[in-house]
């Protein structure tokens, strides 16, 4: 996280400051942001699972599959993914250039002509930005072993943390260009896109000039734990932005915090029911859009989704993948339906701030009652045959370094089902855990079902936690156990950090293993491809050691659409059905 399901998009650098905190939200369709391209042209609909919650996907709380969506398609990006997962420099925005290897320097120029969709050209200031909340160079905090702030200060929160550093960057080239030098070696630096939001927008919701935002980043020290300096006022009320401004359940009634630098932007939200975004008529180049609107319906069933279709409601649908789905859609006249694995999977993970959990004793027993292979019976092999349960915290069966984890990782221990084991290491215990999941999701809930009844043999009170809210719950805490999916970029490692490290804002289960922490953050900083593998099996093998939670099955993807649209193609990356939408025609 397309079905329902988190985005295990690492935050690398991808960054923004949001809106104000007191921010007014209307309760219906309004009006449309300034700079909005005329609406002519033909229209596009997109059946969408889940409801958009926030224009910024990079903090706990947004990093949903709908945002990112939404993210990939109104900011600004220095490089796609082609279809076979290739980074693919967009010059649209600008250039960006690896200068030299040691120290690692980095170099980013924006076009001359690049500018947001209010007409305001895009800067330097804006890179600066987007640099100060990926690289964490201000923040003093300290924090105790569950990841919590002790001391100091801690500004931006972000879903991918900080994994990688640099010193102050250099702004040059007359204000267009920023040069990082990273402090270490960092393998992903070509995955960074250090812009997000309008610096000028920004600054205009804290109350300060766009040259006063840009002096307080210049001029604050570099974040000291050991002697932490008082926070400096205007990044903390920049961060304080970015981590709670962009949500929304409605339409904002502030356009400056719609304010686009990619080929779309947000027109109108009716809640519940859809979004609509428009073209930019300030972005320039290849990925300019070929078509007048662009539609989002929120169709979280599939059915539902199925029969938009059919009824010439929607032009196309990525629904919850299931053989009655696909059949359904074959059996449709005129539809076009593509198949393919994605990078994706679901897993259930145990929550180590649980008081329940917090014993590994009956993490181990509760392990042991879920019946990984009944639920793939249940929801994968009527789509695919073929597929197997998954047995890696890390890796996906396609990718390098899997069968080799496998053997050794110590998922074995959890093959099969083993009641009268847990009802032993329970020793007349009858835990009660609360499980949070997406009610809206069909998948989740046969999981949850199935998992439940199994459990409660062994001596568990499994306890209903399901919410259609439970991605904005996820990251509060308030359960003991999760069921959900991730879904990889399919390139780059920034995701072992968002999941391992201790303290990461994408940690969501407060895993806590210290060595496997420290292994996920070296992760970010080795280049040799042998080592950077033997790190991964390290910490998969730790996962399984600790009762981290269990992996359930990679997730099959399921794109739909008429004859009408033209240039839709599967891609199994996060982006969905949406990676190539500038392609698309009607």
């Amino acid at each position: 996280m397309k079905i329902t399901r988190k985005r295990l998009r690492p935050v690398v650098g991808a960054v923004a400051v949001a809106a104000a905190a007191g921010l007014v939200l209307s309760g219906c369709t309004t009006s449309t942001p300034s700079g909005e391209a005329s609406s002519g042209g033909k229209t596009i609909t997109v059946a969408e699972v889940n409801e958009a919650s926030s224009f910024n996907y990079n903090t706990p709380q947004g990093n949903l599959d709908t945002n990112g969506f939404i993210w990939q398609m109104t900011q600004p990006q220095f490089f796609t993914l082609d279809q076979n997962y290739n980074i693919v420099h967009n010059t649209d925005l600008g250039t960006y250039k690896k200068l030299s290897d040691n120290p690692l320097k980095v170099e980013y120029t924006l076009n001359p002509d690049a500018k947001w969709s209010d007409g305001v050209a895009m800067t330097a200031d804006d890179l600066m930005l987007g640099w100060a909340q990926s690289a964490c160079y201000y923040d003093s905090a300290k924090f105790n072993d569950d990841g919590d702030v002790t001391s100091g200060t801690q500004y931006f929160t972000t879903a991918g943390g900080c994994p990688f550093a640099t010193n102050l960057p250099k702004i040059s080239n007359n204000n267009r260009t920023i040069t990082f030098t990273y402090d270490q070696p960092y393998v992903d630096w070509e995955l960074v896109n250090p812009i997000q939001f309008p610096a000028h927008s920004t600054a205009k919701e804290i109350g300060v000039s766009t040259k006063d935002l840009t002096n307080a980043f210049l001029k604050t020290p570099k974040g000291d734990p050991d002697n932490p300096a008082a926070p400096n006022p205007i990044i903390q009320k920049a961060a304080k932005l970015f981590n709670t401004g962009y949500d929304a359940t409605a339409m904002p009634k502030d356009k400056n915090l719609l304010v686009s630098g990619g080929p779309l932007q947000v027109s109108a939200w009716t809640p519940k029911q859809s979004m609509t975004l428009v073209p930019n008529k300030e972005y320039k180049g290849k990925h300019a859009v070929k078509f007048g609107k662009l539609v989002m319906r929120f169709i979280g069933d599939a059915n539902a989704q199925v029969t938009a279709l059919q009824n010439g409601e929607v032009d196309a649908i990525q629904p919850q993948p299931s053989a009655d789905t696909v059949k359904a859609l074959k059996a449709v006249s005129g539809v076009h339906v593509l198949q393919g694995d994605q990078t994706a999977y679901d897993h259930v993970d145990l929550n180590f701030k649980s008081s329940v959990f917090s014993d590994p004793t009956i993490r181990q027993a509760f392990l042991l009652t879920i019946p990984r292979a009944d639920i793939l019976k249940s929801i994968i092999t009527p789509i695919n045959p073929d597929a197997k349960v998954l047995d890696s915290q890390v890796f996906l069966p396609q990718q390098k370094g899997y069968d080799e984890s496998v053997k050794n990782n110590g998922s074995s221990a959890y093959d099969k089902v083993d009641i009268d084991k847990a009802k032993q290491l329970l020793a007349g215990k009858t835990p009660t855990v609360k499980i949070l999941y997406n009610t809206g999701n069909p998948n989740r809930v046969d999981s949850f079902q199935a998992i439940q009844a199994s459990a409660a043999k062994a001596g568990f009170n499994v306890v209903d936690g399901g919410s259609p809210q439970w991605s904005s719950l996820l990251a509060g805490g308030d359960y003991d156990a999760s069921i959900f999916g991730w879904i990889n970029p399919g390139a780059g490692n920034a995701a072992l950090p968002q999941l391992f490290q201790i303290g990461n804002g994408g940690n969501y289960n407060n895993y806590n293993d210290k060595e496997a922490s420290d292994l996920a953050v070296k992760s970010q900083t080795t280049l040799d491809p042998t080592k950077l593998l033997q790190i991964k099996q390290q910490i998969d093998a730790l996962t399984f050691k600790d009762g981290y939670g269990l992996p359930l099955f990679q997730t099959p993807g399921l794109f739909a659409y008429t004859g009408k649209v033209k240039g839709i193609k599967y891609f199994g990356g996060q982006n969905g059905i949406f990676w190539n939408f500038w392609e698309w025609t009607k």
